[in-house]
This record gives C-alpha cells, structure tokens and sequence, in this order.
C-alpha cells in the first residue's frame, strides 16, 4: 500500500502534536500539514492535496461540521473526525458521519492516557485513505414497503463498522413498521451507540433502541448493540431475547459481529437472514458462514457502494455471502425475503 499523507486539523497546538506523532510512528502513513483552524486548512488542503484529513469536530471561526460540508460539496475526500466521547460530542460525530465523513476517533478524556485513546487511530486513517467517499448528500432516498408486509418468523441479523452509520441508516429506512425481529452490531464507541440508535429511531418507521439484557426480539422492534461493554448475543428459544455477554474483545472489537452471528446461528438456524456492510477487517465474515451453513440467508454489500471494502470482501471470498447487493437494494431485499404474503402468491 503507499503510502497515506494526512493533514492534520485540530485548533489546539498539544492535540495536533499529539496526533501526529502517534501518526507518524507508522511508516505508511506521512503527515504533511498541520492546521489550526478551517481558513488554514481549505489553503492546505488546496496546497497539499492530502489523502485523508483529521478534523476536530469543535474548533472557531468555523466549526467542524460546517466546514466538513463545503469540503463534501466541493471538493469530496476521507475525512476522519476527532470528537470527545460526550452526548454532545457523539451527536455532532454522528451528524458528520451522515455527511460524508469516513470514520470518527474518540480525544482522550479524564483518566484516559492519550496514547490509548488514539491506539487505532493509525489503522482507521490507512483505512480512510482506500475509502470510497460517498457523501451523505448523494445517498439515494429509501422508502419503507407497502402495507401488505408481514413478516415471515425470521430474524434478522447485520454487522457492520467503517461506514455503517450512513450505510444502517440507508437500510433501515426501506424497513416498515412491523419488520422482522432485527438486531444490529455497529463498531462504534459506547458513549455513541445510544445517540444513534435515538437517531435510527427518529428516521426509521420501525422502533430502534439500544439492546439491554433480556431486551425482546418482538416484530417491529430493531436492537443495536451497545458500544464497548459486552457483546450482544441472540438467545432464547419460542420466545427470542438479547444478551450480554462481558467477554474479552473478539477480532478486536466489542462488541464482535462475528459474536452476534455466531448466536443466531444456533439459536434461529434457517429462521434468520444475516446481513454484512462496510467495514475494515474481517469481523462477522466467519459468524455469517456459520448463519448459512446453518440454513440462514445471507447478503454482502458489494464493493462499489461500501466505504471500506473489507468485511464484506472476507465474508464474500470465504463464502457465507449467498448474494451481494448495492446498498440501496439492501434493505429492500431483506424485506422481499422476510415477506410472508410475497412468498405466499
């Protein structure tokens, strides 16, 4: 891989040493610029050209959101967004990840050593810089299934990571009010996966929440794991719950995608359909194997329309994907395949 050159936007002086340093210890990544505030940065980025910026979301003159959506508009490229872990900080991170933005990166807090706080921040930035920058704007419009949906019993289960926040809120939107039984796990940091499961829910006809133990997987209803914890598990038998489980990391992620498939492929068996999205890695590809060599269906978002073409890819190329789908057919086909009355004429 080349090398990423990356420029570096933070209006604090110590954050934007900070970044740097942990960034140039990798020797395929190479900071090229450096700057303070918005104004500097369009001049650099005009000067530079770099592969991939590093953008705080709270800076003056201009803040981190506006100034992410005149580069979306005019001149579209990986941006990372470095936000505190705050309920303000991960609304303001969701909004950014909705217009375009390819990842967000938590700043250290109180008790948290800077170093492992930015520990992945090299791998997301590489991850950027082979993204495929799809901004929020361009996402075409879906629109949830008619009213003679009924659901046919099954579960539905999807991972994702890098990209998934424009990508679920794409698929959930074609999903009508009496969905399937869905549950999700997101990579995403704990103090944001409340935030935006109250954001799927605000745009979405079905009822979105953050998983709890015990949660119940009812027709409608769509559970996404909470972030950092524990991973969300399917149990249950005739009457179907959310669990859990305060297990140690898994592909290096908790909560782990290949966890919660790995679940429902014992407990729904061909009474579930798994879905994987954007992602970097290979989380979720071996757990939905195990859904289809248990009966489940299973779809892959292709490489044209995922941000990170690497879950998907693994999960394709192992063979668990039984079919690959451009996202803007995804959730439409999760709902044809879960219709009880279309497979009934």
């Amino acid at each position: 891989m080349s090398v990423v050159r990356v420029l570096v936007v933070d209006d604090s002086a110590t954050m934007r040493s900070l970044i740097s340093a942990v960034l140039r210890r990798d020797p395929e990544i190479s900071v090229i610029g450096q700057a303070g505030d918005p104004f500097e940065a369009r001049e650099a980025i005009k000067r530079l050209n770099p592969d991939v910026v590093t953008l705080d979301v709270e800076m003056p003159n201009m803040n981190g959101l506006a100034f992410l959506e005149k580069i979306m508009r005019l001149r579209p490229m990986p941006v990372v967004m470095i936000s505190t872990l705050t309920q303000v900080g991960a609304e303001v991170s969701l909004a950014a990840l909705e217009l375009g933005a390819v990842d967000c990166v938590g700043k250290p807090g109180a008790g948290l050593p800077a170093e492992q706080a930015f520990a992945d921040l090299p791998a997301r930035v590489k991850a950027a810089g082979r993204a495929r920058v799809r901004p929020g704007a361009d996402r075409a419009p879906a629109h949830a299934a008619a009213g003679d949906f009924r659901p046919d019993g099954r579960v539905v289960a999807i991972g994702s990571s890098t990209g998934g926040v424009e990508a679920l809120l794409t698929v959930l939107a074609a999903f009508p009010a009496n969905c399937p039984p869905t549950v999700i796990t997101q990579h995403m940091p704990g103090s944001f996966t409340r935030s935006f499961a109250e954001r799927l829910n605000r745009t979405c006809a079905a009822r979105v929440g953050e998983a709890y133990e015990g949660a119940p997987l009812d027709v409608g209803q769509v559970w996404l794991a909470p972030g950092g914890e524990s991973h969300l598990q399917v149990a249950g038998n005739l009457h179907m719950r959310c669990r859990l489980v305060a297990e140690p990391p898994v592909n290096g992620h908790r909560p782990s995608v290949d966890v919660l498939f790995e679940s429902v492929a014992k407990v729904a068996g061909r009474a579930s359909l798994g879905v994987i999205l954007t992602g970097m890695g290979r989380d979720g590809a071996k757990g939905l194997l195990s859904m289809r060599e248990a009966g489940a269906s299973t779809i892959g978002q292709n490489e044209a329309t995922s941000v990170v073409y690497g879950m998907p890819k693994v999960a394709q190329e192992i063979g668990a994907v039984e079919r690959q789908l451009p996202l803007e057919r995804i959730g439409a086909e999760i709902v044809n395949r879960c219709n009880q009355t279309r497979e009934a004429v």
